[in-house]
């Protein structure tokens, strides 16, 4: 009974990281999901606000589709225990999380760099989202490469990175909540470093979570044992 009661302690462990990620993805898939059937439901008002969707839909409606699921599915592969009960599960969900993370930064560089600023956005944070969006493309592209190669430890680190750029939006809601409690709504500057705050928190707790894994001993060639003369009596 111990056993079994130590078995369901451990799973439920290792699920807390998930549910947390799922938890922090909550208001940013709850907003895009609000966009999205505001985008295709008809009857919606233009506002200055909402005009450059309206008028330019798809890369939008690609972007919340794809950091959605992205960040809701990437959260299980963080559960250890179902990457060894499930490898199949593992790899089918990272099949599809490549293109999910490569749909969602690629549609989040087009909006950046075709869709009017905001006027709450100044030009440094263009150029923010260029380097973000750019480095998640890059961490997954390398984690692909890490895994073609059997390279388990550089996949696995480089798709987390990934995973943390794409989880931004989830922090950058706790980075800006106090600021709007005291303050109100942040623009120019202010928002820029709150924008930043969100990714490099994610990134800092992920490079964190990496090197305080314990590694793996590495397997040593076997030595035949070395002979030892032992002089005769005489």
């Amino acid at each position: 009974m111990m056993k079994g009661l130590r078995v369901i302690s451990s799973t439920k462990r290792e699920w807390l990281v998930p549910v947390g990620l799922i938890m922090l993805s909550a208001v940013p898939v709850i907003a895009g999901a609000a966009r999205f059937a505001e985008l295709t439901g008809g009857g919606a008002t233009v506002t200055p606000h909402n005009a450059r969707f309206f008028a330019s839909p798809a890369p939008v409606l690609v972007h919340i589709v794809g950091a959605s699921l992205y960040c809701l599915l990437g959260a299980s592969q963080f559960a250890r225990g179902l990457r060894r009960r499930r490898p199949g599960w593992h790899r089918a969900a990272g099949r599809l999380l490549i293109p999910l993370g490569l749909a969602a930064a690629l549609s989040g560089l087009w909006m950046t760099l075709f869709y009017p600023r905001p006027p709450i956005d100044d030009q440094l944070l263009t150029g923010v989202r260029l380097v973000f969006g750019s480095a998640m493309i890059g961490c997954i592209v390398l984690g692909v490469a890490a895994i073609r190669r059997r390279d388990i430890a550089r996949h696995r680190a480089w798709m987390a990175r990934g995973y943390a750029i794409g989880l931004g939006a989830g922090t950058q809601v706790l980075t800006h909540l106090p600021w709007i409690l005291l303050v109100g709504q942040p623009d120019g500057l202010g928002r820029t470093l709150l924008m930043v705050a969100g990714w490099v928190i994610n990134l800092a707790v992920t490079e964190w979570a990496l090197r305080k894994r314990p590694a793996k001993p590495t397997r040593t060639a076997r030595t035949a044992p070395t002979r030892v003369d032992v002089p005769a009596n005489r």
